[in-house]
């Protein structure tokens, strides 16, 4: 195959689009390096954005991942982020499916209402009160239903399921297929990449909020792990999540940097498994019309 041959002024606009891209990379991974160097910094070193190997010292690791408060955090945090992901993308599919159907009885009034509360919302303190009212103060069910549903998703998981071919539908339903069945046989293995796109966004949501937890949960072991974050960033707890004699072993500052590596590192492995599955096609395997 023949190659193309560029002129100049697009052989300069590659260069200049490679070298912007070049720019934000260096600009995204310095801060992480300087991050993952500082965690790394022991006793007697000064902050730096390098640090001989020789240097590195992983006593800051050590003494967090050896705190029980560190590890039931985490669990808190795997159980509000599980449960979260399944919870907001099962009543998602299930709000999003019906407003894609075109013959849906009121559907523009629905959808209006929707795009009523993306717009404005009540509220904090009407917030708190329908959550106290409703028993749910100091559970994990305040943080569970409370927006269990982003209208944002919503959308974007409606406009997706409108795009799939309605003669899919219509076979299935001359088979004797029920609206559920559809759903759950044709339209949701032809959305594998939207439906995990949106359970993406509702896992990193989840995972990174704390907000919610300092706001209706007052036990500490309830807490998730951005909570115990944002206290030793702060410097308001840390004594109470590094504890004993050992907690002067490695510096306040990389105490704070590995505490960041710990929260952030979950999400950078879950990331690249999930991405190989975007590129895939939506109809692969369907019927072409």
């Amino acid at each position: 195959m023949a190659r193309k041959i560029l002129s100049r002024s697009d052989r300069w606009f590659e260069w200049s689009v490679d070298a912007f891209l070049v720019l934000v990379l260096v600009i995204t991974l310095v801060p992480m390096w300087y991050v993952v160097m500082v965690s790394l910094l022991p006793f007697g070193e000064r902050p730096s954005l390098w640090l001989p190997p020789w240097k590195w010292s992983f006593e800051a690791y050590a003494q967090l991942v050896g705190q029980p408060s560190i590890w039931r955090a985490l669990l808190n945090s795997v159980i509000l982020t599980v449960g979260g992901v399944f919870i907001s993308l099962s009543l998602t599919v299930l709000a999003a499916y019906p407003l894609s159907r075109r013959d849906l009885p009121g559907r523009g009034l629905i959808v209006g209402l929707i795009l009523f509360t993306f717009l404005f919302n009540a509220g904090l303190i009407p917030t708190f009160l329908v959550v106290k009212d409703l028993g749910l103060l100091n559970t994990y069910w305040a943080i569970l239903l409370n927006g269990a549903i982003s209208v944002y998703n919503l959308l974007v998981l409606k406009t997706f399921f409108q795009s799939i071919p309605e003669s899919l539908e219509e076979a299935a339903r001359i088979d004797g297929a029920s609206d559920f069945q559809v759903l759950w046989h044709v339209v949701l293995p032809l959305s594998k990449p939207a439906l995990l796109t949106i359970g993406l966004f509702y896992g990193v949501a989840n995972w990174n909020n704390f907000f919610e937890p300092i706001l209706f949960l007052s036990d500490r072991n309830l807490m998730p792990l951005p909570v115990v974050l944002r206290d030793i960033l702060t410097g308001l707890n840390v004594a109470e999540y590094v504890e004993g004699s050992a907690a002067q072993a490695a510096p306040a500052e990389a105490l704070k940097m590995a505490s960041v590596v710990l929260i952030t590192l979950p999400m950078l492995l879950v990331y690249p498994w999930l991405q190989r599955h975007f590129t895939k096609g939506v109809l692969i395997g369907s019927v072409k019309e």
